[in-house]
């Protein structure tokens, strides 16, 4: 598992899911381009809080965005591999987005607990497959 990560930590983004009390997803995001921790309270906090880390990072480029060669204003500081390593109380997973296409996100994501990899085809089947890892009854609706 380590192995995967470190190939290229920038792509991951570890989710830590602390609570899905009535399936409001509250928890923390870690990135090695991240100073801190990235708190989130509900769905639409978690989405906008990635989409603004996808943004920052330049990384996927979305795909209807101009591209550019000019250099990024930001410079990418030191990798923080102690971001990698944090847990959530409900749920952890590593989630890696490769393409921004059709206002949505393309990626895998792999649920550390149960040590599976599902990838996803949008940010509704992440958020399905979250739901399907999170929810107590084992119900995936």
């Amino acid at each position: 598992m380590q192995a995967r990560m470190t190939a290229n930590e920038y792509h991951s983004i570890v989710v830590c899911v602390d609570g899905y009390d009535q399936r409001i997803l509250r928890g923390r995001l870690y990135n090695p381009f991240l100073q801190g921790t990235v708190h989130f309270t509900g769905l639409m906090e978690f989405l906008l809080a990635v989409e603004h880390l996808l943004d920052e990072m330049n990384f996927p480029q979305p795909f209807a965005q101009v591209r550019s060669f000019r250099p990024q204003a930001k410079a990418r500081e030191e990798i923080r591999r102690d971001n990698l390593e944090q847990r959530g109380e409900r749920g952890t997973f590593v989630m890696k987005v490769i393409f921004r296409q059709n206002a949505s996100w393309q990626g895998t994501v792999l649920w550390l607990e149960a040590n599976r990899e599902e990838s996803f085809r949008s940010v509704l089947e992440f958020a399905l497959l979250l739901n399907s890892a999170l929810d107590e009854k084992g119900e995936g609706s």
